[in-house]
């Protein structure tokens, strides 16, 4: 007769017996971390163990530890340590979504879309579902405001680093000028200050209503893809050691964008003519 399993045991677990819990909320995973996780587990073993919830014979749902079990996976463990758990999907969707958080390994938009969907399971209000999760009410509706941004918006924030404050920024103006915003915060890589100074400016020159709106221009999409794989050149340069920098503004109704690269660093380009003749 088998020996029934008690919770809060640490068991061994074939990895192919685990699957994926369905609410994790983190999206993106950085494949140079779990590889370099796979080496220390490969190199001292798993030092904590994933924790796990029993769906039925051979079968367990992950409930911690998503980036533990890919990096057991890509080391081809057989079988890994797993603390049983007796939670319920509302418990296990808090569990990940508070083990993300305490390890700052989410972006301000997977941890906003991870708050809504337990609170969606826990069917409680936003006082409820803040007193749980350790936030205050106001921290936790300003979480869940930033998915008031587009998915294009959210996208510009996460690929320039910009942070949960300078996107709450935006979220200050109205829906047609945030886009503006983020790409004036992620072309010149403003500080949390600086995108507070330039809403501010931004709101200023909102017309009110017995004043004509000023005609303003957006960079169309092809142009828009330009700049920013010319500011990603940038960043490939500096983290080559190459201390380049660069700038944008407006001016006669264009954007005008200068790269400085030390002299020192940098390869004169030569004329046309001379390519020719080499």
């Amino acid at each position: 007769m088998r020996e029934k399993q008690k919770v809060g045991r640490v068991i061994l677990l074939p990895l192919e017996w685990i699957e994926p819990s369905p609410y994790q909320a983190r999206t993106v995973f950085d494949d140079n971390e779990i590889a370099a996780l796979a080496v220390s587990i490969l190199q001292n073993g798993l030092l904590q163990p994933v924790s796990v919830r029993r769906l039925g014979l051979h079968r367990y749902q992950l409930v911690a530890g998503e980036r533990r079990l890919r990096a057991c996976r890509l080391a081809q463990l057989q079988k890994i340590p797993a603390i049983l758990s007796e939670f319920d999907e509302s418990e296990s969707a808090a569990l990940g979504l508070l083990e993300n958080m305490q390890r700052a390994q989410l972006d301000p938009f997977d941890t906003a879309r991870g708050i809504r969907e337990v609170i969606r399971l826990w069917g409680c209000t936003q006082a409820e579902a803040a007193r749980r999760l350790g936030l205050s009410q106001s921290a936790l509706a300003n979480k869940l405001r930033l998915l008031s941004l587009t998915e294009e918006q959210q996208k510009l924030c996460i690929e320039h680093r910009l942070t949960e404050r300078h996107a709450r920024a935006a979220l200050r103006l109205p829906e047609h000028r945030r886009t503006e915003a983020l790409e004036k915060m992620a072309l010149t890589a403003m500080s949390v200050r600086q995108a507070d100074k330039l809403v501010d400016q931004m709101l200023k020159d909102e017309p009110s209503p017995d004043k004509p709106r000023r005609r303003t221009t957006h960079m169309v999409g092809d142009v828009r893809f330009f700049v920013n794989t010319l500011q990603h050149a940038v960043d490939l340069m500096t983290q080559k050691g190459i201390r380049a920098t660069t700038h944008c503004t407006r001016r006669d109704g264009c954007l005008e964008y200068t790269v400085r690269i030390p002299v020192e660093q940098a390869v004169e380009p030569q004329p046309a003519e001379a390519k020719a003749a080499e």
